[in-house]
């Protein structure tokens, strides 16, 4: 899903102005800039899902929800990434038209190319950002959720949501995001999505 464009090494204000005139994103790390390519249409579902979630039960409070076309800023010399959800109530975001530098929560949909990269370098990126309280981290090949959460001792507490677990409770699981105080049944999260062992591809 990330392949490394071959350009020579960029400062954050030449890659800002090169993009714009780009036809596809990129995100930049360390001077380098990496070509977004599309993902699939699980994945795309997921974040239609929680994004559409998220947006009515934040509706009237002040803070904005955006999906993969919105880039958010580690700082303003980078990294940048697309994250695949995010949300700010931040008030310095609320006029924000082209980076988001305050997200208190950050969701990527996880797929076999970027795995280990959402998990390694892109947290490590996002920890950086010192308004970000839940990092979501969302299987897209089975029923599984991982939630990142800082605790007041200021360390990352990693809860797990997954099928195996509501079939143990016998009863409908339901995933917390705390940072912007809503839970949902894990079956929203995944709703119309199609899993591999029920693709007729």
């Amino acid at each position: 899903m990330i392949a490394q464009a071959q350009l020579q090494l960029m400062t954050p204000q030449d890659y800002l102005e090169w993009e714009e005139q780009q036809p596809i994103k990129y995100e930049y790390i360390n001077g380098e800039v990496y070509a977004m390519t599309g993902g699939t249409i699980p994945h795309n579902d997921i974040a239609l899902n929680l994004a559409s979630a998220f947006k009515n039960h934040l509706r009237g409070k002040g803070c904005k929800v955006q999906i993969a076309d919105a880039k958010v800023g580690i700082s303003t010399k980078g990294p940048f990434h697309y994250p695949d959800v995010m949300v700010s109530c931040d008030p310095r975001d609320q006029k924000a038209r082209k980076i988001i530098y305050h997200p208190c929560l950050i969701v990527e949909v996880l797929s076999p190319s970027t795995e280990a990269f959402d998990r390694g370098k892109k947290f490590k990126h996002y920890r950086r950002i010192e308004t970000l309280k839940e990092y979501i981290l969302i299987d897209s090949e089975k029923m599984s959720i991982e939630c990142y959460r800082l605790n007041e001792r200021n360390k990352w507490e990693l809860t797990s949501y997954s099928l195996e677990e509501a079939a143990d409770t016998q009863s409908e699981l339901n995933v917390e995001f705390t940072s912007i105080n809503f839970q949902c049944p894990i079956s929203l999260v995944y709703e119309d999505v199609v899993f591999p062992e029920e693709s007729i591809e």
